[in-house]
């Protein structure tokens, strides 16, 4: 076996190689963009960012994997078997996936920001404070009494919030970009 046996496979492996790099370069452009006119915090950046790479690394396993001979049958058993593992998994503890997505949702569509002071509105409890993080799984906030809590990210779009004061609206873009390049 030579080199020049798998010349087509090389070059449909570079070829996605060079479209995976692009296109992550492209996502980080614009997630940062985003989070930037937004006034995202950087760690949650990341957390969609992570989750995108995930996201073009499986399809680039995949495609790989198929360019390099294996037979579409037993990749879809291969990975209908790692779905099915996969599915159980989430079954059994299937808060990590909905805490992941509305991460997600919480970094593109939430007008919340770290530093807002909020009211959460629910009957059982009258939750005020400040929000001090935004994680992948949790919600952190620092009550009016000082208690600091944690509140799954997937509660947290199921609840009503009250913004009581928005830090970063208060604030021009201009501004931010001065903050920012100090």
């Amino acid at each position: 076996m030579h080199l020049t046996d798998f010349k087509s496979e090389l070059l449909y492996s570079i070829l996605i190689l060079i479209f995976i790099i692009i296109a992550q370069v492209l996502t980080k452009r614009a997630v940062k963009q985003f989070s930037f006119v937004k006034a995202i915090d950087a760690n949650r950046r990341k957390i969609v960012l992570t989750l995108s790479y995930f996201i073009f690394y499986f399809f680039a396993a995949t495609l790989l994997s198929l360019i390099w001979g294996i037979e579409f049958k037993q990749l879809a058993v291969f990975i209908s078997s790692i779905l099915a593992i996969l599915g159980v998994g989430f079954f059994a503890q299937w808060s990590i996936l909905s805490n992941l997505t509305a991460s997600v949702i919480l970094f593109f569509h939430h007008p919340v920001r770290i530093g807002d002071d909020i009211h959460i509105i629910d009957k059982d409890y009258n939750w005020k404070g400040k929000v001090k993080d935004i994680t992948g799984f949790y919600f952190f906030i620092q009550l009016e009494n000082g208690d600091d809590i944690s509140l799954p990210n997937s509660l947290v779009i199921q609840k009503g919030i009250q913004i009581i004061e928005n830090k970063k609206a208060n604030t021009s873009n201009s501004e931010l970009y001065e903050e920012k390049a100090l």
